[in-house]
């Protein structure tokens, strides 16, 4: 029979006492202070590397703001905005550059990223080799890539040598304005092996009772993945052409490297851009206003736009993917 245990008493008179807790018995009892102290790394992080920047380059784009130079700041409020449409012929050239590049590369990398992936999910052996020698050009470093298709491109170079064996007169590639971006779509597609990865992911979670479904009604292997295939990885499509959009607009490195190389020029005016404008794209005229010209306000103005646009883009694509991508359970 258990025994009762007699309540406590206080041999003061007063009330009964109630035992002391411990710190940190009671949920959500911790101080403030340890709180804060935790998530400072991150609050301070935050505000030095990306709140400042941002709100500086906000303000910088209203005024006349030059890097390096000792005149006084004056606000000049959308002056710069507007000489962005009114008096720089190469904002337009930049502009039009990387347009081609978003409506032409991105649809291609895409594209031959998926047509890769559902290859070798058929093959049968050595799938894992194949895959993975897909993979490792987009693990080479940007600057190196650029700088081999620049070798292997070369008007003497390898690969117009191999086409003089087969009779074919070669192109400048990037010293020919006319081939010059398909020259950089040629490398974005040798570099599209991460793409690739989340296509076959995409493809082998595919129910097979879908394909056995399709083969029953006849269908072949080209009717089975426009009809089975691609709606089942309509959100991985929807996910890989939104990052390629957003990357494109944001195109630098791969012009920077490829006109700075090919140019044989010694002049700096004609470095970006080489050759004839054709690899003047947005991100790298925004980087010579700002860091060659010292144009901080311009720049600064350059950016916000490009901020602005990508925004605009990527609201507008969400809403018409709601009527190509299909989610699990139905579309949305």
């Amino acid at each position: 029979m258990a025994t009762a245990l007699a309540p406590v008493e206080n041999t003061t008179g007063g009330a009964p006492t109630r035992p002391a807790r411990g710190r940190g018995s009671k949920p959500g009892s911790a101080r403030w202070w340890v709180v804060l102290a935790f998530v400072s790394p991150f609050v301070v992080g935050f505000s030095v590397f990306v709140l400042y920047p941002v709100a500086s380059t906000l303000y910088y784009s209203l005024t006349d703001f030059q890097a390096g130079s000792y005149r006084p700041v004056h606000f000049v409020g959308l002056r710069n905005y507007r000489l962005l449409f009114t008096q720089s012929d190469n904002f337009w050239v930049s502009v039009r550059n990387t347009l081609w590049m978003v409506a032409v590369m991105v649809p291609l990398r895409t594209a031959w990223a998926m047509l890769t992936a559902w290859v070798i999910i058929r093959v049968k052996r050595g799938r894992t080799l194949y895959r993975t020698l897909f993979f490792l050009p987009s693990m080479v470093p940007v600057v190196a890539a650029a700088l081999s298709f620049i070798v292997l491109l070369n008007p003497v170079g390898p690969f117009n040598r191999i086409l003089d064996l087969v009779g074919i007169s070669g192109p400048g590639w990037f010293s020919d304005p006319a081939w010059s971006k398909p020259s950089l779509v040629l490398m974005a597609l040798w570099a599209s092996g991460n793409v690739m990865v989340i296509f076959s992911a995409a493809m082998l979670d595919v129910p097979r009772d879908l394909y056995e479904a399709a083969e029953l009604d006849g269908a072949g292997a080209l009717r089975k993945f426009r009809s089975v295939t691609l709606p089942a990885i309509s959100p991985v499509v929807f996910f890989a052409v939104l990052t390629g959009m957003i990357y494109t607009f944001q195109y630098f490195t791969e012009a920077f490297v490829a006109s700075s190389s090919s140019n044989m020029t010694s002049s700096s005016t004609e470095l970006l851009g080489y050759p004839a404008d054709s690899l003047l794209f947005y991100s790298t005229e925004l980087y010579q206003q700002g860091f060659s010209y010292f144009k901080t306000g311009y720049a600064s103005a350059m950016a916000w736009l490009l901020f602005l646009v990508i925004f605009a883009a990527t609201v507008v694509f969400i809403r018409a993917s709601r009527r190509f991508v299909h989610h699990a359970g139905g579309s949305r």
